[in-house]
């Protein structure tokens, strides 16, 4: 391996001359406590910039291994020290001077969530801890500014991992206290299923948001208060005995006036899936892993969709056992993503009313009687709520603000005050006795058909290489192919859009052969996610800093979404 002073000895040599000499600095070089690797240089100073890694061994880093020897201990620790590199590597961002991105240092700047991310990786073995970030290497037009770069690597750079790397530089307390957040947080996930709930709403919590562009939490809003009725203890390992709502098995209507937070308990408990940093406000917020966002998604793709649970005897006689569309209709979009999700193993829906299509939802007594149900092809989502639960152990939270129409099939009704929640379930049972009784269809839901075969997609290949591009959190391009990922509301980083786009080539390239299913194909994947982490869809042993772990929930989410995936009954 070389060491620090060939590079710098490198760089006085190509200092002055055309920017291309940079690429000369590719490789690994020993900087003393660790191990600097240039994996990619920018083609010029306006480019995206340069890509760097440094490894500092274990005996080095000198985290305690029980800070890491969990995953989900690991995960906090790592997304810790992102927070610590970029925090560090900020002050020193385009300290160095030149043109176009000369002097950018950057690593991942992480959200609310705790995601694992490839920006920083801890070996759960050896300790040593990879931090990959990006730096614009320094020119002056488009020459070589060779002292501004060695600014860089031989004063910036050991400080920020010094600084933000090494555990003895580090506050113990505040280390500690991450860890001890995520165990808390798992422990209140395993009790979940202990109690026979699908989330917990912690007592305390701040839900409302700072803004519609901004996680951050509203300052001055109203902490939340479980009703007593509903009222959970969780035995945490450090935090102690916490309070909050507890939401059962079944299903969950959430009502209220306009602006009284209905939507607002509804959008932490999508994000409750994740766990959240300290002082976020949805810390103790924790939903059921599994739980999927349904919507309407009005021209999406469909391809061979089993929605015959919800859609059948079409007027133009198309087939609802194999459904298939480029512009799909508000209730065949939501249908769709009904059985989508139980193909992905959701064990909770969570629906609002405001963006669902009302005749998916819900036929009034009225409707029904000038439109008899011969004539009406869709059972509406509310004859089904019932059997999702009791046939095939799917819960429901729904919120609803204009229809009372749900309050016969709930097992609990929850209504938004001034955002302080009320359970109501007695008085709104009592209430809907006066209204006629909900008359549900006579044949039984009947666990929708998975069995899809996919091929791959030569038209990909045949183009040479694919190209991924990311469009935040809007969707993915594999070359030309845009697969539309904006109303996959439970995607949180757009790095985690980088990995389902890494995913998607990954499969077309190794997986899909026209004898798996999706299904099968995505359990392969997930098998090789977990043992392997990120590093499985990666090629050329390269592993890229950008990337965030979506969910397989997502994964199915974003193959179902995109329109070259080539599918065939089996």
């Amino acid at each position: 391996m070389k060491t620090a002073e060939d590079l710098r000895q490198l760089l006085n040599r190509i200092d002055h001359r055309g920017y291309p000499a940079y690429k000369d600095t590719k490789g690994a070089y020993q900087f003393g406590k660790y191990v600097l690797s240039i994996d990619h240089v920018q083609g010029d100073p306006f480019a995206a910039p340069s890509k760097l890694n440094v490894r500092v061994p274990g005996r080095i880093a000198g985290f305690p291994q029980e800070l890491y020897d969990k995953a989900y201990k690991r995960i906090s620790l790592q997304d810790y020290l992102t927070r610590n590199f970029w925090s560090q590597a900020d002050q020193y961002s385009f300290q160095a001077k030149g043109s176009g991105k000369s002097g950018m240092i950057t690593v991942t700047r992480c959200g609310q969530e705790v995601l694992e991310r490839t920006a920083c990786t801890i070996d759960e073995k050896s300790g040593d801890v990879i931090i990959r970030f990006e730096v614009g290497f320094p020119a002056n037009g488009r020459t070589i500014n060779a002292r501004e770069l060695i600014k860089i690597l031989y004063d910036f750079l050991p400080a920020c991992v010094e600084k933000a790397l090494c555990y003895r530089r580090l506050n113990p307390e505040k280390v500690q206290k991450v860890m001890e957040l995520a165990v808390d947080q798992e422990t209140i996930r395993a009790s979940l299923k202990e109690q026979n709930l699908v989330a917990f709403v912690a007592n305390g919590a701040i839900l409302p948001r700072e803004s519609g562009v901004s996680q951050r939490p509203m300052k001055g809003a109203v902490p939340f208060v479980s009703p007593k009725s509903m009222e959970v203890v969780m035995e945490l390992p450090y935090k102690g005995r916490i309070t909050g709502m507890g939401i059962r098995e079944g299903v969950t209507l959430i009502v209220g006036g306009g602006y009284h937070g209905k939507s607002t308990l509804l959008k932490a408990l999508e994000a409750g899936v994740y766990p959240h940093i300290a002082g976020d406000g949805r810390e103790y917020v924790v939903t059921d892993a599994t739980a999927m966002k349904i919507r309407a998604e009005d021209g999406r793709s469909i391809k061979h969709t089993d929605i015959s649970m919800f859609i059948n005897d079409l007027p133009n006689g198309k087939d609802t056992i194999a459904f298939d569309t480029e512009d799909a209709s508000g209730s065949t979009s939501q249908a769709a993503n009904v059985i989508e999700s139980m193909e992905a193993g959701a064990k909770a829906f969570l629906i609002d009313e405001d963006t669902s299509a009302t005749n998916f939802m819900v036929r009034d007594e009225l409707m029904q009687r000038v439109i008899h149900r011969n004539m009406e092809p869709i059972t509406p989502f509310i004859e089904r709520v019932r059997e999702l639960y009791e046939k095939f152990g799917i819960s429901t939270i729904i919120v609803a603000g204009s229809s009372g129409a749900y309050f016969e099939v709930a097992d609990v009704i929850v209504q938004m005050d001034r955002y302080v929640p009320k359970e109501i379930t007695e008085l709104a049972k009592e209430a809907a006795k006066d209204y006629p009784v909900l008359q549900l269809p006579k044949d039984g839901a009947k666990l929708p058909s998975f069995d899809r075969k996919i091929r791959n997609n030569p038209g990909l290949k045949n183009k040479g290489r694919i190209k991924i591009k990311t469009m935040g959190k809007d969707g993915v391009m594999l070359n030309h192919e845009t697969i539309d990922l904006r109303y996959v509301e439970q995607l949180m980083d757009s790095e985690q859009l980088n990995a389902l786009g890494n995913i998607v080539k990954h499969l077309e390239e190794n997986v899909f052969n026209g004898r798996k299913t999706l299904g099968q194909a995505i359990e392969e994947l997930q098998n090789q996610l977990d043992t392997q982490g990120l590093k499985a869809i990666c090629d050329g042993g390269y592993l890229p800093g950008n990337l965030a772990m979506p969910r397989k929930q997502e994964i199915y989410a974003c193959l179902n979404r995109y329109r070259r995936l080539g599918t065939s009954r089996g």
